[in-house]
């Protein structure tokens, strides 16, 4: 039984593949979180 079968490698692909979406989301997440946050400051410094 080789190692590098067509199985095998799908397994691991789709487990690179869901790290790598999980690594994206997180990224996204935190894009987010900042943006919202650097609005909330922007509005704060212009509301005194």
């Amino acid at each position: 039984m080789g190692r590098n079968n067509a199985k095998n490698i799908k397994t691991h692909n789709d487990k690179l593949h869901k790290s790598q979406d999980k690594e994206k989301a997180k990224k996204v997440a935190r894009a987010e979180q900042l943006k919202a946050i650097v609005k909330k400051f922007n509005d704060d410094k212009l509301d005194k």
